[in-house]
């Protein structure tokens, strides 16, 4: 890899986690209850973009640069199972089991249309 891929991994990570904070923070501000909308949106919304990455079949430096710097900075796995373990120990657990089945089944369901309409492109 390039000094220049390298330059970009860095732009692109520290700017998808900045877009990602902003749009957790707008969503949170806006949803009512417990269930942690804006990282469930954010995550959806990456997976659904990883899987037009993946039907586009973006390859080598640009996978590097828009899968793994823009679209893993900007996902966050971590956020999810801790919002999940926070609603556990307050005792939301169906909330916490919600959290868990959704983001995984309607996360996969965006992933598999976001790859069908990238190879249609």
């Amino acid at each position: 890899m390039s000094i220049w891929v390298w330059i970009g991994v860095a732009m692109l990570s520290g700017t998808a986690a900045l877009a990602r904070f902003l749009i957790v923070a707008l969503v949170s501000a806006r949803a009512a209850g417990r269930f942690p909308l804006g990282t469930f949106v954010v995550n959806i919304g990456g997976a659904l973009l990883l899987g037009l990455v993946t039907g586009l079949a973006v390859e080598g430096d640009a996978l590097v640069l828009i899968g793994t710097a823009t679209l893993g900075s900007y996902t966050t796995f971590s956020t999810w199972m801790l919002e999940t373990e926070r609603l556990t120990e307050d005792g939301q657990l169906t909330l916490a089991t919600v959290n868990i089945l959704l983001s995984l089944l309607i996360g996969v369901g965006a992933i598999a249309l976001g790859r069908a309409i990238g190879m249609q492109l």
